[in-house]
């Protein structure tokens, strides 16, 4: 079979990049107030440092933080966490910092596409503050392998139910990590979430906020749930969307978005079968059982793309369904690409979703970062290799989703293989005495099942729970009138929403 990973458990990320550029200008944040929580008196140079802010674009304004690479020795290397900030369009409130998830998603991208993503009351009430955290792309970020290289590994095949095929996928993986380390240096073993929330907090700081006030989607609800955890006195209004359940260990991540996944196609396929249109028949069991007929013949036989060196594959159709369940407003553009595929053994637009999934642009070029995800993910999730036990955990994944279940598995291959070892434990997380937290939830939601957030507002002591019965990966910015009315007058004017509050 054919274990190129999708990218289920990757988030996908907002917007697009950009250069940043601009001359000398005034910091845009607002001043210090009283009641910001002390810091360690080792890392004072760090929180009390002033930046040097330029114009980068109509409206924003971007700097570079430094942090230490390990907090740990915070006289050693250090780092430069990217900051770029859309002002505020009335009389700001303050910061609100955001984090469109991943891990290894760029909050500089995202904040370049607040206008089509915030709503206005939003935009108007604060500066909008994207930053990458360490490893991701402006910031001092990973690198692994060049274009050509991720090409080659990821046109690889490889039988995992024999162990010539499972030693070959592990050998591959290896020499990958390697390259990680020795393209990117000691950073690798410094990319845990735990340390990516103490950048958050000087951040915090630098910026001159006494409390954070935070968006985060999906991942980035796992880092501002560690942050609450760590920080509990600094934080301010924190809304958590596409929540991640923080307790849940590695092979318990991948069942619940296997099922996830299994749950948001199900919705896809019953919406595409009430069409014309649409190139299955039968029932939505029948669908499923047609999908995964077509995931067996790619693997034999892949279909003509349009580009005569990369035919489409089983993988390719993976990462082509999976992209478009994140929002709704592409499941037309699966139903095309599926009818192309099945009725006239057309790959081209199943090719272009499958390049849109795995950021492959249209010079054959991958973002330079594109480690970030696999490294940060596995700083934060122990595993151990067993092959006997992958095989299992394999056959159990099959029994949740015929069509997701094994193609979603063996990624504890893949951390076993980086040049890092996890000692991250994975547990509830209270954050005890912060206010309301906001915990935000999608009904089919495919990469971050509802029941997860249903977990973290229990979890944590202040937790509120906002549902949204409705397709697609998370809820904030223009899908639900509810819900974003329930975030800005709590992010805005401080109006606790309804614990258990159903959109």
């Amino acid at each position: 079979m054919r274990t190129t990973r999708p990218v289920a458990a990757a988030l996908a990320t907002l917007a697009a990049a950009a250069l940043l550029a601009g001359c000398a200008a005034a910091a845009p944040m607002v001043q210090p107030a009283a009641g910001a929580a002390p810091f360690p008196e080792e890392l004072e140079t760090y929180y009390t440092q002033e930046l040097d802010w330029s114009e980068c674009g109509d409206g924003f304004e971007c700097a570079d933080v430094t942090v230490p690479m390990d907090y740990d020795e915070p006289d050693g290397e250090t780092i430069s966490i990217a900051v770029k900030v859309l002002q505020a369009g009335g009389e700001s409130l303050g910061a609100l910092f955001i984090n469109p998830g991943g891990p290894g998603g760029s909050g500089i991208e995202l904040v370049e596409n607040a206008s089509s993503t915030f709503g206005d009351p939003l935009l108007e009430s604060y500066d909008i503050v994207g930053f990458d955290p360490r490893g991701v792309g402006a910031s001092t970020a990973v690198r692994c392998y060049d274009s050509a290289q991720l090409d080659d590994l990821f046109s690889r095949t490889y039988d995992l139910t024999t162990d010539r095929g499972f030693d070959r996928y592990l050998s591959d993986l290896t020499a990958y990590g390697e390259a990680c380390e020795a393209n990117t240096g000691e950073l690798v073993h410094h990319l845990d979430t735990v340390t990516a929330a103490r950048d958050l907090d000087v951040l915090r700081a630098a910026l001159h906020q006494p409390q954070l006030t935070y968006l985060g989607y999906s991942y980035g609800t796992f880092l501002g749930a560690i942050y609450a955890e760590h920080f509990p006195d600094s934080v301010g209004r924190l809304v958590l969307d596409g929540a991640v359940d923080p307790s849940l260990n590695y092979a318990e991540i991948t069942q619940g978005q296997i099922a996830g996944f299994d749950v948001a196609y199900r919705s896809y396929l019953e919406d595409c079968l009430s069409s014309a249109d649409c190139p299955f028949t039968g029932d939505v069991d029948a669908a499923v059982h047609q999908t995964t007929q077509l995931v067996h013949q790619l693997a034999d036989t892949p279909a003509p793309s349009g580009d005569p060196e990369r035919p489409v594959t089983d993988s390719d159709l993976y990462n082509a369904i999976v992209i478009a369940l994140y929002s709704p407003d592409s499941w037309p553009v699966l139903t095309s690409a599926m009818a192309a595929l099945i009725n006239n053994d057309d790959g081209a637009q199943i090719r272009f979703l499958a390049d849109v999934a795995m950021e492959r642009d249209d010079n054959g070029e991958y973002p330079e970062d594109e480690g970030a995800f696999r490294l940060i993910d596995c700083s934060d999730y122990p595993v151990e290799l067993d092959q006997q036990r992958s095989r299992e955990l394999a056959e159990e994944n099959a029994e949740i989703s015929e069509l997701f279940g094994e193609a979603f598995s063996y990624g504890e291959v893949g951390c076993a293989a980086m040049p890092i070892t996890s000692d991250a434990v994975r547990e509830p997380i209270h954050a005890e005495g912060t206010p309301p937290i906001v915990v935000i939830g999608t009904t089919r939601d495919p990469a971050t099942p509802y029941d997860w957030a249903e977990s973290l507002a229990e979890q944590l002591d202040s937790g509120v729970l906002i549902g949204y019965e409705g397709d697609g990966h998370t809820a904030y910015g223009g899908v639900s009138s509810c819900v974003d009315t329930a975030v800005e007058s709590f992010l805005i004017d401080g109006v606790v929403p309804e614990d258990g509050l159903r959109c």
